[in-house]
């Protein structure tokens, strides 16, 4: 199964978060499923991380590290991603987000996350 890690989710996983379900660390874990986190992903964490509203144990190099590690691949954003964009329906307004959704469309991706709206999309989610 190939798998996109919603940014909440990513940062449960690294850091050994209880919120994320056990079920969901072994399906990342799992080197039979493919992995993906966005580049929006890694720009809203750098975006937090600037301003203090978020802290990693490490700093950010630790997410690189990490990447490497467990086998997870950063998603480009691409053309067709923001083709995708311009016809998303509006149910969820974080702009990362709609990214993520986007490209979990056009690449035909799983997505691991705890967000509601995403389930109001034409996309599969894991929870």
């Amino acid at each position: 199964m190939d798998l996109l890690i919603d940014t909440h989710a990513f940062l449960w996983f690294i850091t050994g978060d209880k919120q994320l379900p056990e079920k969901t660390v072994k399906l990342i874990g799992d080197s039979d499923n493919k992995c993906f986190v966005s580049i929006a992903s890694i720009w809203e964490i750098v975006i937090k991380l600037s301003l203090d509203k978020l802290e990693i144990k490490g700093g950010f190099n630790t997410i690189e590290d990490f990447l490497n590690n467990n086998d997870i691949e950063i998603l480009p954003i691409d053309l067709s991603h923001t083709k995708k964009l311009l016809k998303l329906e509006h149910s969820h307004n974080d702009p990362f987000d709609r990214m993520i959704i986007s490209q979990a469309i056009a690449e035909k991706l799983v997505v691991i996350t705890k967000d509601r709206f995403f389930k109001e999309y034409n996309i599969k989610v894991i929870w």
